[in-house]
């Protein structure tokens, strides 16, 4: 047996774009320097919502990719409606009250018919595939990451198989994230998900978990050892940019229906109204893909002029107008459900050497991360007036020229900390 060799199962991969991919592209581009070599199981044939072909130049080329195809329903559904499919994929769901019907059948269909998801198709020949593989190969170690939460399916059928060491890793809760209740689930279909996430939770070895919320949520049906490795962020080869001139509010990433920030858009209008050196010279800057009922909502507080539209750049252009925008915008859906996400690009922010400003539910877990590193500051949606003098306090700093971040402790946040972290874990399973 191969203790080194660990069998990396993920969807996303370059040259998908998005946050997905970031996590695990990092913890494999480290791990071989505390040890380990990977090797990364992936689909020969996704359908990814967004690709960045950039990303490519960071897979080394020693490492082995196993590719084995993958039947996906969204590419069915392509043929019905490319852009709603290819929404839905990435996770912009329409406003309940302006889904059509075919917007609503295909909702119906992804939360009912395939569970966990649209992935699960890829399960069986996946695990028929790697247990001639990790038999052949002498490994000892796999690690699953979700969602896609079908990916867990592949390791609790290996575990249950072979008797591996399992790793489920989390980038997301499951049956608590925010879009299930979207997905016009049946009870049927949301028992169906509870039983299987409570199999995963309850057969893996070790669970890992990107915030403290979601560790206590899972401990709460679990007895299994749960750590936390949150995101982070990596050494850029792009060097210090110029600001932009305009007083830039950018947003970078998806900006989702559910994740539409009305305090924010009020702020804004009511500190153009009042102030005219304001608003000669702000700017909002989008940066991803937006739905349209946040487009909508701007245009009702009358900011469509002032909005700069970019959507999907390279992960490589968002870091240059990460480091170019005088403040940052880190906005999360005001719900429960959302208090443990930890948006990936927020460590990226944090390094970027400009000041965030947060919106998001009472409590979350990136306000205190956001407090700690003084890398800006936080509201929840109840606090308007709080949020207004917010940006009015940094447009002052930006006249004066005196516009900046002073952040500390960022250090525990750098991928090759958190995979050291990670490596230290998986050295002490293995001598379990």
């Amino acid at each position: 047996m191969d203790n080194n060799k660990i069998l990396i199962i993920t969807y996303y991969w370059p040259p998908a774009g998005g946050p997905g991919v970031q996590r695990w592209l990092k913890f494999v581009k480290y791990l071989p320097d505390f040890g380990f070599e990977p090797i990364v199981y992936l689909p020969e044939n996704p359908s990814y919502p967004i690709i960045d072909e950039n990303l490519l130049s960071e897979v080394s080329n020693q490492l082995v990719i196993l590719r084995n195809k993958i039947v996906e329903p969204y590419q069915w559904a392509s043929y019905l409606s490319k852009n709603k499919t290819t929404k839905i994929s990435s996770g912009i769901i329409p406003n309940v009250k302006k889904q059509t019907i075919l917007d609503q059948l295909l909702l119906w269909i992804r939360g009912n018919i395939f569970i966990p998801d649209a992935r699960v198709m890829w399960v069986k020949p996946s695990v028929k595939y790697l247990e001639k593989y990790i038999s052949e190969n002498g490994i000892t170690t796999i690690i699953t990451s979700g969602p896609p939460h079908s990916l867990h399916l592949i390791g609790l059928e290996l575990k249950q198989k072979l008797n591996v060491r399992w790793v489920a890793d989390f980038r997301d809760p499951w049956t608590t994230i925010g879009y299930h209740k979207a997905l016009k689930l049946s009870e049927f279909a949301s028992n169906k998900h509870k039983k299987l996430e409570f199999k995963v939770l309850n057969t893996a070895d070790l669970i890992l978990v990107t915030s403290p919320s979601t560790r206590a949520e899972f401990k709460m049906l679990t007895s299994k050892p749960i750590e936390v490795i949150t995101n982070g962020y990596d050494e850029e080869k792009i060097g210090n940019q110029l600001l932009d001139k305009k007083f830039t509010l950018a947003h970078i990433g998806s900006f989702l229906s559910e994740r539409n920030p009305r305090i924010l858009w009020e702020s804004i209008s009511e500190l153009i109204r009042e102030n005219p050196l304001f608003a000669s010279h702000f700017q909002l800057k989008l940066i991803g893909a937006v739905s349209q009922e946040v487009l909508d909502s701007i245009a009702l507080f009358q900011l469509q002029n002032y909005v700069l539209n970019l959507g999907y750049v390279s992960h490589d252009e968002a870091i240059i107008h990460q480091k170019k925008s005088q403040v940052l915008l880190l906005i999360e859906i005001n719900s429960e459900d959302t208090k443990s996400i930890i948006p990936g690009k927020l460590f990226e922010y944090m390094v970027s050497e400009r000041p965030i400003i947060g919106v998001g539910p009472k409590g979350c877990d990136f306000a205190e991360i956001i407090i700690d590193t003084n890398t800006g500051v936080f509201t929840d949606y109840s606090e308007k007036e709080k949020l207004k003098n917010y940006i009015a306090n940094y447009f002052s700093l930006f006249l004066e020229g005196n516009l900046k971040s002073s952040a500390v402790g960022l250090q525990k946040y750098s991928r090759r900390n958190l995979t050291e972290k990670l490596a230290s874990l998986l050295n002490r399973k293995m001598d379990n």
